[in-house]
């Protein structure tokens, strides 16, 4: 396909030409496009296969663990490549959509870094994730601004703006606006070619990357695929090999088995692994759903402090600053809350114990989801580590073995806890299904991760004999159909994002919930729903 023609079918897509994919999908931007897919889409393909290969041994009945023909990577001594002088204190990272008033206030927060998000935090509609390549060109440009209906301007400041980093999409989703030879796209290599394409040049005269933050790798090899992508952009748009720098987030159990793999294969590039927690709670209980006596509790009961996700956490850490690579800590999923100091006051207390668990475990830094948080996050970091970043903070210490990373957590299951889930994922489906990623509900930040505890939680629960309430009774696909039924009742009858597909969300959760597989994501049955105008 010619890449003017490429173009215009996607223009086609809408009732009228859009401007947007004019400016974002120029000739040579395509050309890149289609060559990327057509070098590395097979590859994509078999690792998603290897991914169903791995997933059904483990409902067999096998159990993760360290892979023995790379044990040499594991126990040689190696390191990655020297961190730029602007990735090196990241002591508060803060992450949103790529919304253009997010962007502005994100860079202008005080922050060390803003994680720009193509991923959980954004529903992928064809117009989010055009405007988000424009509202980043402007942005790397300094050129953004943004007038609200109130008629509040907002711009970036002069000086002091947060370092910019990139979350493309994850390899299992696709981009359904953009075709090559009848297949479409992988979202990720979308999302990372063109922010890649438009703001490389730029980028590379302030010594500012691209950056980019990998999400939800599940071995070594999917690390390996996006290293050749990246290095594969970079000759293409003739910078040097290397200077795209990457982030991998260990969201994921299968990779927290792989994490000096996943390291090795990107060292060229690689500046830190992130403990994505919230999607790692997720992949703990879509990995285990097939076993009964890995059950989780409530979400509310599964913090870091339980075995399973402190070994992770201090493994993730010990790793890191054995290789020279960033420890970077977990999401503040807190919204300040006003009109309640009482509340507020025990939401940043939260905050603040976390963040010091983490400061004082040897993290390197952390992430917020409000600006209201920065201060909290920074005070915490700044009075426990002086220095940039905690690289020296080795960890020999721990002691983590495939047992305690897979270890049980105990606790119990309520009729709260199972309300709350179903409630939480309509809300948040019937918002994304409504092109908006982000939702804040109960004074938490919630997107796809935290949506995806909620919907595997109620599929395990259901399907995993003799699961119980707290006070004894069953948990049943009765009670489950009579809360479904009247979750609108439930919800606030008025004013919440997506709205009127609140009824739509439950049905898709209703159908999720009852098939007999567990789906790998909420998001793919999800996408097609989407208006992609």
């Amino acid at each position: 396909m010619a890449a003017s023609t490429a173009a215009q079918q996607i223009q086609h897509a809408s009732p009228s030409v859009d401007p947007r994919v004019g400016r974002v999908l120029t000739p040579d931007a395509v050309a890149l496009l289609q060559a990327l897919h057509r070098r590395f889409e097979s590859t994509r393909q078999k690792l998603l296969s290897a991914r169903s290969v791995y997933q059904a041994r483990i409902d067999a009945g096998a159990l993760p663990d360290f892979r023995p023909e790379t044990r040499e990577i594991r126990e040689s001594e190696w390191t990655v490549a020297t961190i730029p002088d602007a990735l090196k204190d990241r002591r508060v990272e803060i992450t949103g959509p790529v919304e253009r008033k997010m962007i502005i206030n994100a860079l202008n927060s005080g922050a060390k870094v803003f994680m720009a998000d193509f991923e959980d935090s954004s529903s992928p509609t064809r117009g989010n994730m055009f405007d988000g390549q424009i509202n980043l060109m402007d942005a790397v440009a300094g050129t953004i601004e943004y007038t609200s209906p109130e008629g509040k301007h907002y711009a970036l400041k002069p000086e002091g703006l947060a370092t910019l980093i990139v979350r493309p999409r994850g390899w299992h989703l696709s981009e359904a606006s953009f075709e090559v030879d009848g297949a479409p796209m992988a979202g990720g290599l979308f999302d990372m070619a063109l922010f890649a394409f438009h703001n490389a040049a730029a980028l590379q005269a302030k010594d500012r990357g691209p950056y980019f933050y990998l999400p939800k790798l599940q071995a070594f090899e999917e690390a390996a695929l996006w290293d050749e992508a990246m290095a594969f952009v970079e000759h293409h748009l003739s910078l040097p090999i290397g200077s795209m720098k990457a982030t991998v987030l260990i969201e994921t159990l299968p990779a927290v088995f792989e994490m000096h793999e996943i390291l090795h294969a990107l060292r060229c590039r690689v500046v830190g692994l992130n403990c994505g927690r919230w999607d790692y709670i997720f992949s703990y209980i879509k990995t285990f759903r097939r076993h009964p006596d890995r059950v989780l509790p409530d979400r509310s009961q599964v913090t870091m402090t339980v075995p399973f996700l402190k070994a992770y956490s201090e493994l993730l850490i010990q790793t890191c600053h054995r290789r020279g690579a960033h420890a970077m800590g977990g999401m503040a999923a807190q919204i300040p809350i006003s009109g309640d100091p009482v509340a507020n006051e025990e939401a940043i207390g939260r905050v603040r114990a976390d963040k010091l668990r983490e400061v004082t475990a040897g993290h390197d830094g952390t992430w917020v989801a409000h600006p209201g948080l920065i201060p909290v996050a920074r005070e915490i970091f700044d009075k426990h580590m002086p220095t940039p970043n905690q690289l020296h903070v080795r960890r020999d210490d721990v002691r983590v073995d495939r047992d305690l990373l897979i270890h049980p957590s105990i606790g119990t299951i309520t009729r709260e806890g199972f309300y709350a889930n179903i409630d939480v994922c309509v809300r948040y489906l019937a918002a994304w299904l409504d092109g908006q990623g982000c939702v804040p509900i109960h004074n938490l930040m919630e997107d796809a991760a935290t949506a995806e505890i909620s919907r595997a939680q109620l599929w395990q629960w259901l399907h995993t004999d003799d699961q119980r309430f707290d006070d004894g009774d069953h948990i049943d696909f009765a009670l489950f159909d009579r809360a479904i039924g009247s979750v609108a009742q439930r919800l606030p009858r008025a004013g919440l994002p997506g709205q009127g597909r609140i009824n739509e969300a439950a049905q898709i959760l209703a159908e999720l919930t009852r098939a007999d597989t567990l789906a790998d994501f909420i998001t793919l049955p999800a996408y097609g729903r989407l208006d992609h105008g």
